[in-house]
């Protein structure tokens, strides 16, 4: 099988890589910087120069794919981050489309099913239509709350505070992306499949903010509280970093859009239940 792997360095990606290679696949990586690529994989993986938004590239990259691993990249600094997500929905779908790839497995998330109202997710929900709309078999994978988010807040915590957009009393499926990574493997590698499928990806808990920084202090040893930033005070901190008006909205417009009652639309299963705790993964990560 000829498989194409995007932004195979990233967090999810990158898992996806190695259980390809593991598995007997010498996968196709696409990625700006081949460079990049871990030295132990080269030989193993077929690097090929491509940026996601352009369409020759990408044609090229994709010609002759059996299946097919679409992750959107994240928009440049300062570009509109939901005519981004536009842009890559368009090449995704020709590339589908022209080379008939049998099987397209698309890194989506929860609250993609609303089509509208979830900020970036938005972007993410055009893609799964203009990839339904190509008739090719394709699997939405849609994933819950990244665990990884608690990188960017670990000085935060070493300081006692875990703040959020997000109610700190409203639950979220907490899912490590290397577990993402797996299930898109798996995926990649099983049994055909025809039309279109959704698989959530939900972790192995729906834990709130407050859960979250107590687990936080447990591991830590110390105090930890989680802390609710308002919307409008959350967008004036985005503003105030340098970010334009599309990007405060589509990053603020994901906790404002999912947090109001909003309810995913598989509920939690066998299938879309993943094994690493946010326990384990503090353990792993943040603990010094």
């Amino acid at each position: 099988m000829r498989i194409v792997v995007t932004t195979p360095t990233g967090n999810v990606g990158s898992r996806v890589l190695r259980l390809l290679v593991q598995a007997g696949v010498r996968p196709v990586a696409l990625l700006r910087d081949p460079g990049r690529l871990p030295s132990d994989l080269h030989g193993l993986v077929e690097p090929v120069r491509a940026d996601q938004t352009d369409t020759e590239a990408v044609l090229r990259a994709t010609a002759g794919a059996d299946r097919l691993y679409w992750v959107n990249p994240p928009a440049p600094p300062g570009a509109d981050p939901l005519a981004h997500h536009a842009v890559c929905a368009e090449v995704v779908a020709r590339a589908v489309r022209e080379h008939e790839i049998g099987a397209t497995v698309f890194q989506s998330s929860v609250g993609a099913e609303l089509r509208r109202g979830a900020g970036d997710i938005d972007g993410l929900a055009a893609t799964e239509l203009a990839l339904d709309a190509t008739g090719s078999p394709v699997l939405h994978l849609r994933c819950g709350y990244f665990i990884t988010n608690l990188l960017a807040s670990a000085q935060e915590v070493a300081a006692g505070s875990l703040s959020t957009p997000w109610p700190v009393d409203h639950p979220l499926a907490w899912v490590d992306p290397r577990d993402i990574g797996e299930v898109a493997a798996a995926r990649l590698l099983g049994p055909g499949w025809t039309g279109r499928v959704v698989q959530a990806v939900h972790g192995p808990a729906d834990l709130t903010f407050t859960q979250v920084a107590e687990l936080l202090a447990e591991q830590l040893g110390h105090r930890v509280e989680a802390v609710h930033v308002p919307s409008a005070e959350f967008r004036a901190m985005l503003r105030e970093a340098g970010l334009g008006a599309a990007e405060v909205d589509a990053i603020a417009g994901m906790a404002e859009g999912l947090s109001g009652g909003f309810v995913a639309e598989q509920p939690r299963s066998a299938v879309s239940t993943t094994p690493t705790t946010v326990r384990s993964w503090i353990a792993e990560h943040l603990q010094r």
